[in-house]
């Protein structure tokens, strides 16, 4: 039986994995000429799966970027050894930190204060062992980080390279999520690049070590063209992409590589509405797209096929119950789809809907072969 067709047999609601459109994604950025001779280190936490990331990574083992330190353990687990937890440090990890490090673990932390710097040259010194930790540089204002100029950054770098291990800067440019197009990524891009470089440069002029100098988010790695005196990029969402990123033009809807299938269990005629058995739990409540030029409510409807279905989307959803209905302002009819009828929606965060489930049904690249299972996992 091949995937499609074997698609009316799985329980509803599953999320459903395009394996020729993820791989299709991934060789994107893979191959983008502007990232010759910089090292790629993608994100797991969208996948949390080793089958994806045996597929993403180089080699298969790394380097990789997690999230969480749960996603640290299992990656080392399945092999991946060279791993960033990108995710400022809270002192009370450090224990598992030095765990992982001590097993033969290269983890990384994420730091952007002297208490936090404190903090790890003191687990350092208990574990007999210095931890690797790198600066989080503000470019954007959006989340963490100081200024690249900030005179905070030199006493963290001295304690860390007296007392643990200086190993470089980050920066995440995520306002680029705000911005619509590729000239408005590369500017984004740039804004990484150049602070970046900057808090290296003002490191390297204390006689400080910065051998890592780390940026990136999905728009700006497809749109920067000048990463000189940059040694990776990071991005993650890329592998599966999202309504969201096909909102900024970072992707088309056509490239979405995750969905999540559904059945249709009512209706009610006099509202113009479909019933089906994918709510939030199934989608998430995720409304990513209510602030972009085209609101994809929940998300976008497509046939069992996954062909878009014209101006259908989950325009209200409940915990089991999703409610499909024309966008605002349509002229197309309401298609009939009896009870039973399969759909796939398309999300509008590919993370927040992939961790609402445990596994990923995944369509596999090669035509005609039968559907695979591979697990998923959360926690912190």
């Amino acid at each position: 039986m091949s995937a499609t067709s074997s698609l009316s047999a799985l329980p509803t609601p599953s999320l459903l994995l395009d394996e020729r459109k993820m791989l299709a994604n991934i060789a994107r950025l893979r191959d983008r000429p502007a990232l010759a001779g910089v090292a790629l280190r993608p994100h797991l936490k969208t996948a949390k799966s080793v089958e994806v990331a045996r597929r993403v990574l180089a080699g298969g083992n790394g380097p990789a970027t997690v999230s969480t330190l749960r996603e640290a353990e299992v990656f080392f687990a399945a092999g991946i050894r060279d791993i960033l937890y990108a995710v400022g440090i809270a002192p009370q990890k450090l224990p598992r930190v030095a765990a992982l490090r001590a097993a033969g673990c290269d983890l990384t932390v994420l730091l952007d204060s002297i208490e936090q710097a404190d903090a790890v040259v003191a687990a350092s010194a208990a574990a007999g062992a210095p931890i690797p930790a790198l600066i989080e540089i503000d470019c954007d204002g959006h989340r963490g980080g100081l200024p690249a100029d900030d005179p905070q950054i030199i006493e963290i770098g001295r304690r860390l390279h007296t007392g643990a291990l200086l190993h470089g800067v980050l920066t995440h440019a995520g306002e680029s999520y705000g911005v619509l197009g590729a000239a408005a990524h590369a500017a984004f891009a740039e804004r990484e690049r150049h602070a970046a470089v900057s808090a290296a440069t003002r490191l390297r002029e204390h006689g400080l070590p910065c051998p890592i100098v780390s940026v990136g988010s999905t728009p700006t790695a497809f749109a920067a063209t000048d990463l000189d005196g940059v040694t990776e990029v990071r991005a993650g969402v890329y592998m599966f992409f999202d309504l969201v990123m096909a909102g900024i033009e970072a992707c088309r809807v056509e490239d979405i590589a995750l969905s999540v299938l559904t059945t249709v269990i009512g209706h009610q005629r006099d509202r113009g509405w479909i019933l089906v058995d994918a709510g939030w739990m199934a989608l998430s409540r995720d409304r990513g797209t209510a602030a972009q030029t085209v609101d994809q409510g929940y998300g976008v409807v497509s046939d069992i096929d996954g062909n878009v279905l014209p101006d259908l989307i989950v325009t209200a959803a409940n915990q089991e119950h999703g409610v499909i209905a024309l966008r605002a302002g349509s002229t197309a009819g309401l298609p009939a789809m009896p009870v039973g009828t399969r759909l796939r929606i398309l999300p509008n965060h590919a993370c927040a809907t992939a961790g609402q489930h445990g596994a990923y049904e995944v369509i596999p690249a090669e035509p005609g072969a039968p559907l695979v299972h591979w697990p998923r996992f959360g926690g912190w």
